[in-house]
C-alpha cells in the first residue's frame, strides 16, 4: 500500500521546531514527549523522525537503525518514566492506525499510558459515530 505523508502535520512541525514540546527524551532517530492533552497521569508520545504515517508502513519502509532505534526508545522511555512492572505498576502502549483505529495525526506514534490502573483494553462501540 502507498503510503502519502502529509509533512504539515503536527507532529511534523514539532520535529521542524515550529511547535514547542516537553521533550522526554530524544535520539537519533526518535523523539519522545508529553502529551499536550494526556489521558492519564502520564501520558507520553514517542515518533520516529521519518516519514511514516502507521506502523506497518514504518516497518515495511524503515531502515534497520531507525526500527531498532524506535523500538529501544520505546522501552527507555517507560523505563525512565518509571513504571516497568519492576519498578512500577506497568503501563499501557497504544498505536492508532487510520480511520477506524482513529488515528487523529497521520504521523506514526506510540503512546505511553501509566501512573493509574488503565481498566480494560478497548470498549467497542455498536457502530460508528
Amino acid at each position: 500500500m502507498a503510503y502519502t505523508y502529509d509533512d504539515q502535520n503536527i507532529f511534523a512541525k514539532i520535529l521542524r521546531g515550529e511547535i514547542p514540546n516537553k521533550t522526554v527524551m530524544e535520539t537519533e532517530h526518535c523523539l519522545a514527549f508529553e502529551d499536550i492533552a494526556p489521558q492519564a497521569p502520564q501520558h507520553v508520545l514517542v515518533i520516529p523522525k521519518g516519514a511514516y504515517v502507521t506502523f506497518d508502513h514504518f516497518a515495511a519502509e524503515a531502515s534497520e537503525a531507525e526500527i531498532t532505534d524506535y523500538i529501544r526508545t520505546l522501552g527507555k522511555v517507560a523505563q525512565q518514566m518509571g513504571v516497568t512492572p519492576d519498578a512500577g505498576s506497568g503501563y499501557r502502549m497504544l498505536s492508532n492506525a487510520g480511520p477506524d483505529g482513529h488515528q487523529e495525526v497521520p504521523h506514526l506514534h506510540v503512546h505511553i499510558f501509566a501512573g493509574a490502573y488503565l481498566g480494560q483494553m478497548i470498549d467497542v462501540p455498536s457502530s460508528k459515530d
